[in-house]
């Protein structure tokens, strides 16, 4: 039974499928007139590795993000790059998904773009001023905040609350366009030669809020199972589309509601505004995307993350000592015996940990907890690689679900393979090493070291000659 955190509720909710063993998720996606950093890779891969952790669990996960390809920041991008506004957003949604693959997160089942989505945008509004939740004046369409009785009930903010702040927070002119400070844009007037499309109220675009209505629920229902974004959204991105589908449909727009934490730097929140922000595009040059993936998918995904170079060394390190265990199993098993009396029993090991780990992630997906369980598990298998003689049985089991496990995380073992040194490889390269420097060519065995470190082998001088161990943290 999987348990998870409702914002909408803010307590923890049984998970209770509209579908049974069929998941309906919606998450929303990047604004594409830049590369994604860091903050933004973290809510891509939390919520990436709760759907992977749902269909591990055996549900069918139908996974919707959009990408806002329409918007003030892409049409000021395009000014700035001397291109048009699809040509932007086309340039960084590739480069979205060459960043986003190379964290190993998995293609959306569906991912809208607005351009694409502009006639149901714009029938979309046209119901919401039939049922006069919506309004128009001049070129531009509102949304009446006030007549939507529900307005807050996610974010816990009131319509008086808004009150007090709206007449500062809006510019004079707008504040005159509408009827109360407090509504919102629906569709946009055109200005000057930006980017706009014909509507019944003259040519213009989207408000950011419309677009994730319409397509949440064009492409998932009038309701759906989860709803997700970075707890930013919450107010007044979630809050607003709430009021408007909620308006239009008559029916709950989502049950379940999860915010993931923010990545911060040096204690402070991430963001292009702050300009304290690392792009995913420049640090996988630096350093492995599988050490970036498991950063950010091994902590709660509502906590938030400090980046630093400390904790991405910590993550390279216990990902290491992982792929170094199953990499020493991989090689064991070549040489194991079929089976042996005492499988059953170190089966039995692993099943256990297995349904501890199941137990942590089902309890609102505790990643922290659940890598805990897997650095038992490693724990467990190096000790059982020292014995002399190993089952061919237990190996497999026990990869075959190191496999399925850290595949919720995004991490893929088997790559591991392709990589490591095998045992007579290292053998070789020592012999090779000590040809070089009797031959007095230190620069190629200063080489030959360097690369065994790098693939953690460790090298020990001893009266018998060298030894050499693999690294397993």
């Amino acid at each position: 039974m999987i348990e998870l955190y409702n914002t909408l509720s803010n307590q923890k909710e049984r998970f209770e499928p509209l579908q049974e063993n069929k998941v309906s998720m919606y998450v929303c996606g990047p604004t594409v007139y830049n590369y994604i950093h860091i903050g933004n890779a973290r809510s891509t891969v939390a919520f990436d590795t709760i759907r992977r952790y749902f269909e591990y669990r055996g549900y069918e996960v139908n996974y919707v993000s959009n990408f806002t390809d329409v918007d003030d920041k892409i049409i000021k991008a395009a000014e700035e790059l001397k291109l048009t506004a699809p040509e932007v957003a086309d340039r960084f949604i590739e480069a979205y998904y060459e960043d986003t693959e190379a964290l190993h997160v998995k293609r959306a089942t569906h991912a809208p773009r607005v351009m694409d989505n502009i006639q149901e945008i714009i029938q979309f509004i046209e119901v919401l001023i039939e049922k006069g939740f919506a309004y128009q004046t001049g070129g531009d369409v509102y949304y009446r905040t006030r007549k939507f009785e529900g307005y807050g009930k996610l974010s816990g903010i009131s319509v008086d609350d808004l009150e007090l702040g709206a007449s500062n927070r809006l510019e004079e002119a707008e504040n005159m366009k509408k009827e109360d400070p407090l509504d919102f844009a629906l569709w946009k007037s055109v200005k000057g030669e930006e980017i706009s499309w014909t509507s019944p109220w003259g040519k213009g675009r989207p408000g950011w809020h419309i677009e994730c209505s319409v397509m949440a629920t064009k492409y998932l229902g009038n309701t759906i199972d989860i709803h997700a974004g970075g707890q930013d959204l919450t107010f007044p991105h979630h809050e607003n589309e709430i009021a408007q589908s909620e308006a239009k449909t008559g029916e709950p727009f989502a049950k379940y509601w999860l915010h993931n934490g923010f990545v911060t730097m040096n204690e402070e929140k991430m963001s292009k505004s702050l300009g304290n922000f690392v792009l995913v595009h420049d640090l996988k040059k630096i350093h492995d995307p599988q050490v970036l993936r498991f950063f950010l998918s091994t902590v709660h995904y509502r906590h938030p993350i400090n980046y630093t170079d400390e904790t991405i060394h910590e993550a390279k390190s216990n990902l290491t000592r992982i792929q170094t265990a199953y990499a020493n199993a991989s090689h064991r098993i070549e040489q194991a015996e079929e089976s042996l009396e005492d499988d059953a029993s170190q089966i039995q090991k692993w099943k256990d940990l297995v349904q501890q780990f199941e137990k942590h992630m089902d309890d609102d997906f505790q990643a922290q907890n659940g890598i805990t369980d897997v650095y038992e598990m490693i724990r467990n298998l190096n000790v059982y690689l020292e014995q002399k003689r190993v089952s061919k049985e237990v190996l497999t089991f026990v990869m075959k679900h190191l496999e399925e496990i850290l595949a919720i995380f995004g991490i893929q073992l088997d790559l591991v393979i392709d990589t490591e040194l095998l045992d007579k490889e290292v053998e070789e390269l020592i012999e090779e090493r000590n040809q070089s420097r009797k031959d007095r060519n230190f620069a190629r065995a200063d080489e030959i070291r360097d690369l065994l470190q790098e693939k953690g082998i460790l090298l020990e001088d001893t009266p018998q000659g060298i030894r050499w161990k693999r690294k397993e943290s």
